[in-house]
């Protein structure tokens, strides 16, 4: 079934009340709609209110997807000496389930031969013509034969097995007539019927609402169900003198698809995105379980649930009885907001509307028609407006009347706002665009919609706005500025800027890419033109510090603002640098890399003095470390080799030679050892020259500060 078509059947709302006194009969009380909520979501929330009478029942007709969201949201009020008993409906499995649950196996689309197969056995009644046969049902057979005219064409043959034995066989043709004789079976196919016929009523769906209570008192019921989404329009009009602002008029455009008369209703439209979704919550679900064999001994064991981790929210239903009650309507001596027809108007528009429409504002025929803003805004009442969080409420002053299937242009706004008019020039743009540069000064949020501007009285064009918080500024681009040209020049190849700097040991190597584009604006028209050029903004990349200021910046662009005199050229420049650092431990520079860096030109003559001259007191450190650790490796020599000495003293014991080389080795080692005591002073005399020249290189170090640009 078409969306429109469920909506429809299922918003006629049957709100009626049945009285179930005693003796006196039902009686039928509409509870007419009070309050419309719509929400950009697709979503809308309904009040009825009505009275009923000691214990009465109240029952609604929605559609299966409408259920599913009543269900969700369902609110039901006794505002009296009563209360609400109970709440049910009919509940409908899904067709294909309830057939399973009848014995006959047939499905939701079946043919003849199919439903006679499903009978094969029961005792039938086949007659044809003048021919009347009592027997058990065999078989139904398709069989192929061909007729006079030569042409094949296949027969259903229905076989019965009469009283004695006797088989017959009949064609079923359109003279052919079969009866069910078995008054059981008679009842499973009435059963099968009566499935297949709910399934084509399965999408009205009657909730009946029960209440008990003693004398007359008001009943709401309240809910949410999906309705087409409202529209927002605007009208911006320009001021005529620079001493005044811009008349913002702000329409909504309401669409009541829902079936009924909505005759002054309370109405409130909300901006904003709130979540919402659907779920089949009024078919019966029903979980796949898997099929196990029982075992010789069949246990169940207790298993554990998960404990609930928060059980601190009340009802939906305590929540709205504790709420304060609704406003009253309001009274019947304001002027409602009539609906009009797509393309054709109502016939309660008012007496002076007998031309067309323009804006919302009706015009006549007779005479011109002055479209300034001042006649505009005496023309309009804004909506009541509420913030409401991440939501904003327009709620209509006056009560509204939309009949069923008829759209509204619904007034909800009207302010003065800034709004400067200028060009604007983008990249991806292919001519340079009229725009207002608006700000929200309304103090109310702008829902997104369609926008069109009225300048000296006349269009001057239009486009969309995107949802606009108070105080927020933004472009509204409406038309193509033909007289301004713009052209982007890259005027000059990336540079490099080096900037060398040396704190505390540290080199710090700045290199600047700089990049400089030009645009070059031309201004044909009779009148100066404030323009407004987007440049974009990269990674890595920033504006040099002398360039011009960006009147502000988005998260993609600059946006640069330049006046142009009629008739005249005019230019920006924008330069950008991206900086690259590179850090240097000047402990660790080589006498390659001072050199390197005099060939590239990345030092002056007075960095590269002081660093060559921290690269000398280096190397004398490290010439005085060179040093002792040669004479620390001699004497790790002298040991080694009187630590050979020792031994072969040991092996001349009882030898012939032993006197005269022990005297050798003697000597030997008293040599080595006043080398090894020489040795040892001039390490310390060279540690301490170590030390020294250290403690001057590391003066040097943190003493050397530099800060140069080349």
């Amino acid at each position: 079934m078409h969306w429109s078509r469920r909506i429809l059947l299922g918003f006629g709302l049957a709100i009626s009340v049945l009285a179930v006194a005693q003796s006196q009969p039902a009686a039928e009380v509409k509870l007419p709609v009070r309050r419309v909520v719509l929400y950009k979501a697709g979503i809308g929330y309904f009040e009825h209110s009505g009275r009923v009478v000691d214990s009465q029942q109240v029952q609604v007709n929605f559609t299966t997807s409408q259920l599913n969201d009543v269900l969700k949201s369902l609110t039901v009020l006794d505002r009296g000496n009563g209360k609400v008993t109970g709440i049910s409906y009919n509940s409908i499995a899904p067709v294909e389930q309830r057939l399973r649950n009848l014995r006959l196996p047939l499905g939701e689309s079946t043919s003849q031969a199919e439903f006679l197969n499903a009978l094969r056995g029961a005792r039938i009644e086949v007659r044809n013509g003048a021919v009347a046969v009592t027997g058990r049902l065999l078989a139904v057979e398709s069989r192929p034969v061909t007729r006079k005219d030569e042409t094949r064409t296949t027969i259903d043959t229905l076989t019965l097995v009469a009283e004695g034995g006797l088989i017959r066989s009949f064609e079923l043709a359109p003279t052919t007539s079969v009866r069910i004789l078995e008054q059981d079976l008679n009842q499973d196919v009435n059963r099968y019927l009566n499935v297949i016929t709910s399934a084509r009523e399965q999408d009205v769906r009657h909730m009946t609402i029960s209440t008990s209570g003693t004398g007359a008192r008001e009943l709401m019921v309240s809910y949410i169900s999906e309705v087409p989404v409202w529209k927002s329009t605007y009208r911006i009009v320009l001021p005529t003198t620079a001493k005044t602002k811009a008349l913002l008029q702000g329409w909504a455009i309401v669409d009541n698809t829902v079936g009924e008369d909505w005759k002054d209703v309370q109405l409130s439209l909300v901006a904003g995105a709130p979540q919402s979704f659907i779920q089949a919550l009024s078919t019966p679900y029903y979980a796949r379980r898997p099929v196990i064999a029982l075992p010789q001994s069949a246990v169940t064991a207790p298993q554990t649930h998960e404990r609930v981790l928060n059980d601190g929210a009340r009802s939906q239903l305590d929540a709205m009885a504790s709420a304060p009650a609704p406003p009253p309507p309001p009274a019947a001596a304001n002027r409602p907001v009539m609906a009009e027809k797509a393309a054709k108007r109502s016939p309660g528009a008012p007496s002076g509307a007998s031309g067309g429409t323009l804006n919302g504002a009706f015009l006549s025929k007779a005479a011109p028609v002055d479209l300034s803003a001042e006649l505009l805004e005496s023309q309009q009442s804004a909506a009541e407006t509420r913030d409401l969080g991440d939501l904003f409420e327009y709620q209509i002053k006056e009560p509204v009347t939309i009949g069923k299937d008829q759209s509204a242009l619904v007034p909800i706004l009207q302010a003065r706002v800034d709004a400067e008019v200028v060009t604007l020039w983008t990249q991806a743009a292919k001519r340079p665009l009229r725009a207002l540069w608006l700000t929200n000064s309304s103090g109310l949020m702008l829902d997104g919609g369609t926008f069109n501007v009225l300048e000296g009285g006349a269009f001057a064009g239009e486009g969309l706005i995107e949802p606009l918080k108070a105080g927020e500024k933004r472009f509204l681009s409406y038309a193509a500025d033909l007289g301004v040209q713009v052209e982007s020049k890259q005027q000059r190849e990336r540079q490099r800027v080096t900037r060398v700097k040396i704190v505390r040991g540290v080199l710090t190597h700045t290199t600047e890419w700089r990049e400089r584009r030009v645009y070059t604006v031309r201004n044909e028209n009779a009148d100066a033109r404030t323009v407004i050029i987007e440049h974009p903004v990269r990674d890595g990349m920033k504006l040099v510090a002398d360039a011009p200021a960006p009147a502000e910046t988005t998260s993609s662009t600059y946006r640069f603002r330049l006046n142009v005199e009629p008739k005249k050229t005019a230019s920006l420049t924008v330069e950008e640098q991206q900086p690259t650092v590179v850090t240097y431990q000047l402990t660790n520079l080589t006498t390659d890399q001072i050199a390197l860096f005099v060939q590239q030109g990345t030092v002056n003559s007075e960095t590269e003095k002081a660093l060559r001259g921290i690269i000398t007191q280096k190397s004398e450190v490290a010439a005085l470390a060179a040093a002792i650790e040669s004479r620390q490796n001699e004497v790790s020599s002298i040991f080694e080799d009187q630590e050979r000495v020792r031994e072969n003293l040991k092996s001349l014991k009882g030898t012939a030679e032993e006197k005269e080389l022990t005297q050798r080795y003697t000597r030997q080692l008293n040599q080595q050892e006043d080398r090894v005591q020489a040795l040892r002073n001039e390490m310390n005399d060279l540690k301490r020259k170590r030390e020294q020249a250290q403690a001057q290189l590391n003066r040097s170090v943190e003493s050397l500060a530099l800060d140069a640009t080349l």
